[in-house]
């Protein structure tokens, strides 16, 4: 039986950099996932951009990932958000010694990057494609048995398998979870005009409409959120139509568009578990909350999770606790719970507000735009959602080994 400090079942992007973040730090990690790496590394496998949030971005500073982003990246020096073409907006432009609110990079490109750092990590031992076929948490530890035969020991189990973990379900975890009537559809322009690092965010009744700067200066990703009994009608679409669809959500600021990467379409859905430890067992990213990608924070809360259980299990091995030690376990509930809670239920929030119609909602919504550009403070509060920087940070987040 080969023995680990931590068994990590999902080997994503957080669970990945979870592994990394405790590897650099001394913790020997299994990481086990039934997907074939050559597969999800696979320019077809997900064709998503994420927005990187500044703190996330310095975790990977940390933890060696950045390096292998180099080139990749698109700076978000900008955030506009408004109610349709014509309403309220807020502006959102830091002081450039603040450097960039994010950074967009397309998924396969963080995927290959994470996976060029988990190389050079030691401490990672990786059983893919395999998953597990037994789980045991016991008083004193953990035992996993493989499909391939491998038995595995540890003292935590980390479930990082995504919004349907097995191991979530297996621990009878409750979760608070309800699909939106709204279906992402997520695609690639080319435009003529550079979009100058801007990330725009303009919001209708049928669902927001994002466009995200990525490299070229002259390109952006569109998550443009639709009713889901529409959904299907918009993938059939022709290119041209689609195009002119998209033109009357963007208006002509950006010049004349062309698609640059196929239109693929993403169910919406909201769920967060009653807790995210139990006996020898944390939960960490989409296994533990999944919210509406309105402000591109979902991969961002899962990498705060990451950033916040290494630190705690590092600190407590230093002091000759165990990973799975129940006072580590409860420290990592209490510091990750009230932060996850406040995002979902404020994304959740902005989700149903600006999904209001009516000339009464959206009058309302383009006050409350315009007020919060006026009053400073209120909008330094989102601006710092929107780095990751609020609340109590791991050290991780702020670019410092633990």
């Amino acid at each position: 039986m080969q023995r680990f400090d931590v068994i990590i079942l999902g080997g994503g992007l957080v669970g990945l950099s979870l592994a990394i973040a405790l590897g650099r730090h001394g913790v020997s990690s299994a990481v086990i996932d039934p997907a074939d790496p050559a597969g999800t590394l696979a320019p077809g496998f997900d064709g998503r951009v994420s927005a990187i949030a500044s703190a996330s971005w310095k975790l990977f500073e940390a933890i060696g990932v950045a390096p292998h982003l180099d080139g990749k990246i698109c700076p978000i020096d900008r955030i506009w958000v408004s109610e349709g073409l014509s309403g309220g907006a807020l502006d959102f432009t830091p002081d450039p010694d603040d450097g960039s609110m994010g950074y967009m990079i397309p998924n396969r490109d963080m995927r290959i990057g994470i996976e060029a750092a988990a190389r050079l990590t030691s401490g990672i031992t990786r059983f893919q494609p395999d998953s597990a076929v037994a789980v045991e948490r016991e008083e004193h530890g953990v035992r996993v048995r493989l499909a391939s035969g491998a038995a595995l020991s540890g003292s935590l189990l980390v479930g990082a398998e995504g919004r349907g973990s097995p191991t979530r379900e297996l621990a009878g975890i409750p979760v608070a979870r309800w699909s939106y009537p709204h279906t992402a559809l997520v695609t690639a322009i080319d435009h003529e005009v550079a979009h100058g690092n801007t990330a725009y965010e303009i919001f209708y009744p049928g669902g927001p409409f994002a466009l995200l700067p990525m490299l070229p200066g002259t390109r952006s990703a569109i998550v443009w959120t639709v009713p889901t009994g529409h959904a299907p009608a918009y993938m059939k679409l022709p290119e041209t139509a689609l195009l002119a669809e998209a033109e009357k959500r963007m208006g002509s600021f950006l010049g004349a568009i062309k698609l640059a990467a196929p239109v693929q379409s993403y169910p919406l859905g909201y769920h967060r578990a009653a807790r995210i430890v139990d006996r020898r067992l944390a939960l960490v990213g989409d296994a533990a909350h999944g919210i509406h990608p309105i402000a591109g924070q979902g991969v961002n809360l899962g990498y705060r999770d990451a950033a916040a259980l290494a630190e705690v299990i590092v600190e407590g091995m230093r002091i000759g606790l165990e990973p799975g030690d129940a006072q580590l376990l409860t420290r990592y509930q209490r510091w990750r719970a009230l932060d996850s809670l406040s995002v979902t239920i404020m994304m959740d929030g902005l989700v149903r507000l600006f999904d209001v119609p009516g000339r009464p909602a959206s009058l309302l919504r383009r006050t409350g735009l315009s007020a919060v550009q006026r009053l400073e403070p209120l909008k330094s509060r989102f601006m710092a959602e929107a780095r990751g920087e609020s609340g109590a940070k791991p050290r991780l987040l702020l670019g410092e080994a633990i």
